[in-house]
């Protein structure tokens, strides 16, 4: 699966990389280049961090999964609990 930004972002990507060059670097960098720095970040880098993503809403999904188990929890069989209580017996099982 290949990572792709629209195309605003993917301008907004360029002209970032673009001033951190011309602010830390010796040499500005020129809007071709930058694109293509881009798309090998993209590739080489970006499905790492697309993979740890998922991997941390997964997890945060399962722990809400988890939640929602115990929130939603209902006593079995308490039919007779109730009936007994209101008539003023102990329950039998």
């Amino acid at each position: 699966m290949s990572i792709e930004l629209d195309k605003p972002d993917r301008q907004q990507a360029i002209e970032s990389i673009q001033r951190y060059f011309s602010e830390n670097m010796e040499a500005p960098i020129g809007n071709m280049t930058a694109g293509a720095l881009l798309n090998f970040f993209l590739e080489e880098v970006g499905p790492s961090i697309y993979n740890k993503a998922v991997a941390d809403a997964r997890a945060r999904m399962q722990a809400r999964l988890d939640d929602l188990e115990f929130e939603v929890q209902e006593d079995v069989f308490t039919y007779w609990r109730k009936f007994d209580k209101a008539r003023g017996k102990k329950g039998q099982g």
